[in-house]
């Protein structure tokens, strides 16, 4: 990437209509760079629709990324879930490949009172699997397991930088504001640039020149995330991260999951080009 575009998880709030098209207009008519295509309920778009949206995504300058559905889990115990959330994720990534799409972005699974090592080495056999068979049908897009606000839910910091730096097409989606839910710290300049160095430091350079990260105010609870936020309602330190992405000459997707999408999409764009270069 060449730089750290602004956008929205989902067609903008202001769109005319709530197509796939209608939010590509409507993000470049407010300034911002990238969308994605939040398919969290199924992927209910054919090959067809997908190649007119990648025209339109290129002829306006927004690049898309790809959000899986919700139903995936492979650490299921059923062996049948674990076959469909695979099949979640393929069928997820080969819409991504029509759409031009840089990343599918995906929850991982649940714990479901498993040690995280256990759950690691499932999750770790699973998506080496999706991650062959994509390979074998040339299928490029990188899957992008979401660092996760939940202490129930697989998805550390840690756990989501392994499984990045052992498989190959596999890349964080860095959710920040997940990470601060989860932990109850994350959330000052000196903490969200000692998360960006371990980043470099597993992964190298080259993953913080093309970083996907998910923002939104959050609240949470006892044992994490309960639900999503606008910005100024939340205790996130927003310009403090955004202060040492600077910093550290982060290039990539800023994705805003925030109740008010647009809105907060375009406060981080604007606090973020007005911190001194």
């Amino acid at each position: 990437m060449r730089a750290l575009l602004f956008g929205t998880a989902g067609i903008p709030l202001s769109a005319k209509f709530s197509t796939m098209e209608a939010g590509i207009a409507r993000i470049s008519e407010l300034g911002l760079g990238c969308l994605e295509a939040e398919f969290v309920q199924g992927v209910r778009m054919t090959q067809k629709a997908a190649l007119t949206v990648r025209e339109l995504a290129a002829n306006k300058g927004t690049t898309l990324t790809a959000h899986a559905p919700y139903f995936i889990n492979l650490n299921a115990k059923e062996p049948a879930k674990v076959e469909a959330s695979k099949a979640r994720l393929l069928q997820t990534a080969r819409i991504a490949a029509a759409l031009g799409a840089t990343s599918v972005i995906f929850h991982p699974g649940f714990y479901l009172g498993d040690q995280s090592a256990t759950v690691y080495a499932k999750v770790k056999k699973h998506l080496e699997e999706v991650r062959e068979r994509l390979i074998n049908e040339g299928n490029a897009v990188l899957l992008r397991p979401e660092v996760m606000g939940k202490e129930s839910q697989f998805g550390s910091l840690e756990e989501i930088l392994s499984l990045s730096a052992e498989i190959e097409g596999v890349a964080p989606c860095l959710d920040f504001s997940h990470w601060h839910a989860r932990t109850g710290k994350a959330n000052s300049y000196h903490e969200f640039a000692g998360i960006l160095d371990q980043v470099q430091q597993k992964l190298g350079r080259q993953a913080l020149d093309n970083m996907h990260i998910h923002l939104s105010g959050i609240a949470y609870g006892r044992k994490g995330e309960t639900k999503h936020l606008p910005l100024e309602d939340s205790d996130l330190q927003y310009k403090q991260l955004l202060k040492a992405l600077k910093v550290r000459r982060v290039k990539g997707l800023i994705i805003c999951e925030s109740p008010n999408l647009e809105e907060d999409a375009l406060l981080l764009q604007q606090s973020y080009l007005e911190l001194p270069a």
